[in-house]
């Protein structure tokens, strides 16, 4: 099985211009992932990147589900 921490080390090297944060656990988590990576990608987009990374331990079981927030840095900001 694979935790939180791992999962966020493993999507901060992949993208390390991006703030990245993952909680949860079970296999299920939440991925809230900030970075310019994002920018003129459509949210469909946005989480095939993340997909891409994760697809090894989504395959093994290792983890069931991931719910995303993924922003521009932009976007984070309009939230604020």
């Amino acid at each position: 099985m694979i935790d939180a921490g791992q999962i966020q080390d493993i999507l901060a090297e992949a993208l390390p211009d991006c703030e990245i944060r993952v909680s949860g656990e079970g296999g299920k988590y939440q991925v809230l992932a900030v970075g310019e990576v994002f920018k003129g990608l459509n949210p469909v987009k946005r989480q095939q990147t993340i997909y891409q990374i994760l697809n090894p331990h989504i395959a093994s079981g290792a983890i069931h589900a991931v719910s995303m927030r993924l922003l521009t840095v932009d976007e984070k900001a309009a939230l604020a």
